[in-house]
Parts: C-alpha cells; sequence; structure tokens
C-alpha cells in the first residue's frame, strides 16, 4: 500500500514600504498598505479562493478517501482578517468535512527556532491558539517555517508535545535512503519525522508548466503512475509545496487545476494507492530508522540549508540585530510594538536580502518588493532602526534611557496640548467671526 500526503503551506508577508534614513525617529508606520492588499487580493482569486472550492468539491466527491493537510501562518491570516475574509471561510468548510488537517507552525513564520527557545515556544503556542480559535482543535503534528528542522530543533518540539514534524528529504542528509518511509528524531525517538519527497513535489511546484521539460505535459495519469512503479516497500509518498502552486506559481492556463482534479481519481484505479493525513501516517505505519540531521535543513533552493535566508553577512546582521532585542521584548506589554515584533521577525524580509541569482533566482524574485538585496538590507535595517529606539522608549534599560523616555513622554505630550489648544483658538476664531458678522447684519437693519 502508498500512501500520500498531499500537504500545502499557505502564507503571506506584511511587507515594508520605502523606509528611509530620515523616517528614523519621526514615522513609526513601516508597512505597504496598498502593496500588501493588492497582493492578498491577487493570490485569493488566483488561488485561495478556486483551489480551496475545487479541494471542497473533491473532498465530497470522494467521500472521506481523499484527504488533504495545511499549514498557515499567523501572518497570513491576518491578512485575511483584513484583505480577504472570505479566505478563512472557505478554510473552514474545508475543515468541516473532517477530511483535512492544519498542523502548527511558528506565528511569524520565524527563524526563531535557530535562536531562543522560550521565544520559539513563544510562538509556537500563539500559532496554536489560533488554529484553536479558527478551526476548533490544537494541531498535533509541527511543522517549521520552511521546513527548516535539526536534530535540535526536533527535541524542542517533541518536549512541547508535538507528535511528528515535517521536513525535508535532503539528499545529504538522507544518502541511499529513500524519503518514502516514516522515521524518527535521532535524539527523542518519540517525534516521528516525515521527510518530503522533493522530486515529485518538485515536479508539480516547480517544472509542471515548463514547456521545455522533458515529462511536459505532465497528465494526473502519468503521475500516478510514477507512484505505482516505485519500489514496492516504499509505502508513503510526501508531496509538500506551497499553496501558491495552484494558479500563482503554475497559472491556470497551465492545466494546474485540472491535473488536481484528476489526481485522486487516477490514484483510486489501482487499489494499492491512498490518501492521508500527517496523523494517520504516524499511526498507521511503523518507524524505519532514525534520521540524524546535526545542522539545520531547510526545503529551500538546490542546498536544501539555511542560505537562502543566513548565507551572506548582511541577512547575518540583521538577523543578529533583530534578535539582540530579545531581553527587552521579553519585558514589553506595549500591543502596537509587539505586533509590529511578529512583523518583524517574518523569515522573507532576510529572503529578500538573498545575494544567490544563479539558478534559484527566480523563486527569490517571487513578489519581492525590491530590485537588489542591498536595497532590502537598507530598508529593513531603517526599519528596526526606528523600532529599537521606540522599543527603548518603552523599556528603558537605565536611568539615561528612563530620563529620556520620561522627556519623550513630556514632549509628546506637550505637542498633544498644543495641539488641543490650537484647536480651540481655531474654534474661537470661527464663534468671533461668526459674531461680528451677526452683529454687522443686526446694525444694518
Amino acid at each position: 500500500m502508498k500512501t500520500i500526503c498531499l500537504y500545502f503551506q499557505v502564507h503571506q508577508p506584511f511587507r515594508f514600504r520605502r523606509y528611509r534614513f530620515f523616517d528614523i525617529g519621526n514615522d513609526h508606520y513601516y508597512f505597504d498598505d496598498y502593496s500588501n492588499e493588492s497582493i492578498m487580493n491577487k493570490v485569493a482569486n488566483d488561488c485561495y479562493i478556486p483551489t480551496n472550492d475545487l479541494l471542497l468539491k473533491m473532498l465530497k466527491k470522494h467521500k472521506g478517501k481523499f484527504k488533504v493537510t495545511f499549514s498557515i501562518s499567523g501572518l497570513a491570516i491576518e491578512q485575511f482578517k483584513l484583505y480577504a475574509p472570505e479566505v478563512i471561510d472557505s478554510f473552514k468548510k474545508l475543515s468541516e468535512t473532517g477530511m483535512v488537517e492544519f498542523l502548527n507552525e511558528t506565528y511569524s513564520h520565524s527563524l526563531v527556532s535557530l535562536t531562543d527557545e522560550e521565544a520559539f515556544k513563544s510562538q509556537v503556542d500563539a500559532h496554536a491558539n489560533l488554529m484553536v480559535e479558527l478551526f476548533g482543535s490544537k494541531p498535533a503534528i509541527f511543522r517549521n517555517t520552511e521546513l527548516i528542522y535539526s536534530d535540535h530543533i526536533g527535541e524542542m518540539v517533541s518536549k512541547m508535545g508535538y507528535k511528528a514534524m515535517l521536513t525535508e528529504g535532503a539528499k545529504h542528509i538522507l544518502g541511499w535512503k529513500s524519503p518514502n518511509f516514516l522515521y524518527c528524531n535521532a535524539a527523542n525517538p518519540r517525534l516521528k519525522i516525515l521527510l518530503k519527497n522533493f522530486k515529485l513535489s518538485d515536479d508539480i511546484a516547480f517544472r509542471f508548466g515548463n514547456r521545455n521539460w522533458c515529462e511536459w505535459p505532465l497528465t494526473a495519469s502519468k503521475y500516478i503512475s510514477w507512484i505505482k512503479d516505485m519500489e514496492p516497500r516504499e509505502e508513503i509518498i510526501n508531496l509538500f509545496m506551497d499553496y501558491e502552486t495552484f494558479g500563482e506559481h503554475q497559472h491556470r492556463s497551465t492545466g494546474i487545476f485540472q491535473f488536481l482534479e484528476n489526481l485522486p481519481s487516477e490514484a483510486f484505479k489501482h487499489k494499492g494507492i491512498g490518501f492521508a493525513t500527517p496523523s494517520e501516517i504516524i499511526e498507521s505505519h511503523q518507524v524505519v530508522a532514525p534520521v540524524s540531521v546535526p545542522h539545520p535543513i531547510s526545503w529551500a533552493d538546490e542546498e536544501r540549508d539555511l542560505t537562502a535566508w543566513l548565507g551572506n553577512e548582511m541577512q547575518q546582521e540583521a538577523f543578529k540585530k533583530l534578535y539582540a532585542l530579545l531581553p527587552k521584548i521579553q519585558q514589553c506589554t506595549d500591543p502596537k510594538i509587539l505586533k509590529d515584533w511578529n512583523y518583524l521577525q517574518c523569515s522573507d524580509h532576510f529572503y529578500y536580502m538573498c545575494t544567490k541569482f544563479f539558478s534559484d533566482g527566480d523563486v527569490h524574485a517571487y513578489f519581492n518588493p525590491y530590485e537588489t538585496p542591498y536595497e532590502a538590507f537598507i530598508n529593513y535595517m531603517n526599519v528596526l532602526s526606528d523600532f529599537s529606539i521606540r522599543l527603548n522608549a518603552s523599556v528603558p534599560e537605565s536611568n539615561m534611557d528612563q530620563e529620556i523616555s520620561n522627556l519623550t513622554d513630556i514632549l509628546y505630550k506637550k505637542d498633544e496640548t498644543i495641539k488641543k489648544l490650537e484647536d480651540e483658538i481655531k474654534k474661537l476664531r470661527k464663534r468671533r467671526t461668526s459674531a461680528k458678522k451677526t452683529l454687522t447684519v443686526k446694525s444694518k437693519t
């Protein structure tokens, strides 16, 4: 029996506006609302709504035999609430079928698992609470940002009570082994590991619409035949990809929606092929071996490592400066600052600074608001500088900081008082002018 696990990541970042050096200390609003709204509406119309509608139709048609899995970042859900609430409604309809599993991840789609366990747990818990709020249950399976995983990260996730975790079936980790089995964490065997089959996943996510590809056009029948002809002992085929594959990365004109719709029908023509969620897989399959991952891996780029986010000095400097603020953030209670902190951590900001423009260049250009990685770095650091000023004022470190904070409050209150007085003066002048006109009219009369 071969089991297909079809999993989709749903995420959109809050993109920053052009934030200049002279804005630092003067303007505390960082976001490009126009871009965020227009991109969300575009992706919702091209991908989220039509694909959710199609999946709902497929789930009803196949009556419990077809299953799908999602993880949706907290930032994506915040944007749905702001710009496309109908997307949340469509995900709730999928959830109500009982054939869809929602996974947990970091709320901010961040790299925090690489730097601080307490902050990592806090984000994971925040996302779990959001999943309970939207879909009524806490996820049992975890998926880290961009499938980032190591033995240490797996240990942290296991301590939080999760049963399994998803990651990349990277060649340099597996060697001769196949990703098409169930593995476990090398340090804590209780945590099961599902490994992405990157060849079959990327055939859909990246190669599907490429007319120069030797397998083009890819039909559901051909694709299922590849799975059927695999080594008989191989049990699990994990197809992990961005949800934007459908209608966005692969345009409707490529036939991607017809491919998806036909996939379960073609699979069910063969008795030995079915679909399952990660929770079902870990209950029905046995672990074959531990998988050792001493250094973090991801599903990004050809290297399947962290170089997409931390591969150059700019990215490392931005990452270091950001998380140097953690001690103060943990003392901060200002909701506006904490909200901006969530948005600042999003991994996309570091991805835009990547200087790897070779075979992976097209991927890094997807909805990238910057012309160069250097521009992305400067913009981010300008935002971070202003954010640091606000945080220092909110959580003073020393007597000097406290004095500065107090003076800032005094100046702010003074400005507010001046504005109120100016408004009062304007009202009095208007009344005076009106009274003069009335008196003039009366005297003439």
